[in-house]
């Protein structure tokens, strides 16, 4: 599963991807649109599950792109802005006897994958860390704090911390520049190709996880240098002692 090609000799700090490698956000969105698809006849059970993940998975790389070409284009803080104006109206014609929280989806923190928790907290004995994220950074920094990790990394990059975003390289070099290490000294892990590209870009390696979005055939293709059933299996990797059983947190990888 691994097909290592990782110089692990040259790996000195860690980046990590957040949605669907350290947070188990595919699941969120499976079980919410899984929901919905329950009631539509005919499409009810395992099988609304399954099409709902073929639905996430499918959409993943489409909307990370889209979120990369708005960047190019300069047009991200502009389509902020505007998401930001519409929440406020819609909070502004909220009846005030409600209690219902609009912006409850953000507050309440996704499941973190498992295994993870104890992996970052033992890899950052060893090395600087950082989370590369195409998402606000209060989100990021809201999940690894109920999770008690924050401190564990060096920064916390999201969409507006840089002038571009994944798949462009500037995250990571900025990532880089915090840790005090060379880009080519750093090992991006992450779940989809947009990740893979981004650490490539960056001239630093690259681990791909099939706990989140990707798949292997499309990770592999980016030039993933390994491949992890899931994230916390890193720790076998880059920390051996720390698992001598060789134990995985996920039995199977995910299938689109």
């Amino acid at each position: 599963m691994s097909n290592p090609q990782l110089d692990l000799a040259r790996v000195r700090a860690l980046c990590f991807d957040v949605d669907g490698t350290i947070a188990d956000t595919d699941d969120h969105l499976v079980a919410k649109l899984a929901a919905t698809l329950d009631a539509v006849p005919l499409v009810s059970g395992r099988r609304a599950e399954r099409l709902a993940r073929q639905v996430v998975m499918g959409l993943e790389t489409p909307v990370h792109g889209a979120y990369a070409l708005l960047d190019r284009l300069g047009l991200d803080a502009p389509v902020d802005r505007l998401r930001a104006r519409l929440r406020a109206v819609k909070e502004q014609g909220r009846d005030p006897a409600s209690t219902r929280n609009l912006h409850a989806t953000d507050e309440v923190p996704h499941e973190m994958m498992a295994g993870v928790r104890e992996m970052l907290l033992a890899l950052s004995e060893r090395f600087p860390m950082c989370t590369i994220s195409t998402g606000g950074v209060a989100r990021v920094e809201r999940f690894l704090e109920h999770y008690g990790v924050r401190d564990t990394f060096t920064a916390v990059v999201g969409a507006q911390t840089t002038r571009r975003m994944k798949p462009d390289p500037e995250p990571l070099l900025y990532a880089a520049k915090a840790m005090g290490v060379d880009p080519s000294a750093c090992l991006m892990i992450g779940d989809t190709t947009i990740d893979i590209r981004t650490g490539v870009a960056a001239g630093a390696q690259t681990v791909g996880v099939l706990c989140g979005f990707g798949t292997e055939a499309e990770l592999r293709r980016t030039g993933a240098g390994m491949i992890l059933r899931t994230t916390s299996d890193l720790l076998a990797v880059l920390q051996p002692q720390d698992d001598a059983l060789k134990k995985t947190a996920s039995p199977e990888p995910k299938q689109a």
